[in-house]
């Protein structure tokens, strides 16, 4: 299995249980604009690495160890996103990078990016020059 795609399926799944308490395949398939066939082979993959709960036209739902892969994925998407968008990349295209982005670094290397995220914010509120930079470089 491809991590990024794992990532993929973990990073659904979360959203659609928090949004209605449990992940259809069918609607799985149709979030990713794959056959449920296709979703169906991935839960029960996902299911023996013990990510999520499944079981055919019930859905699935995160197992504890899904929860915390997606709460790192969360929490790597949220600062590679901030960190874009402190830079003076635009709203939309920052989320969207954030999603491609996200697969491809470590959670300690997110983890140094908030932090040098957080010295940024600390510095400009005492110097103003992250303001600055955004001016010279934003047209």
């Amino acid at each position: 299995m491809r991590k990024k795609t794992i990532e993929e399926y973990i990073e659904l799944i979360y959203s659609l249980e928090k949004r209605d308490g449990h992940a259809h395949t069918g609607l799985i398939a149709s979030e990713m604009n794959i056959k449920p066939p296709s979703v169906t082979q991935m839960l029960q993959k996902l299911k023996r690495e013990g990510l999520v709960c499944y079981q055919s036209y019930s859905g699935a739902t995160l197992t504890p160890k899904g929860n915390e892969m997606a709460r790192r994925l969360m929490e790597k998407h949220r600062v590679i996103e901030e960190f874009l968008k402190m830079i003076g990349i635009e709203q939309n295209v920052a989320e969207l990078e954030a999603c491609q982005i996200e697969h491809h670094v470590s959670i300690n290397t997110a983890r140094q990016v908030e932090r040098f995220v957080r010295y940024l914010k600390k510095k400009n509120d005492d110097e103003g020059w992250l303001d600055e930079f955004k001016k010279t470089v934003m047209i």
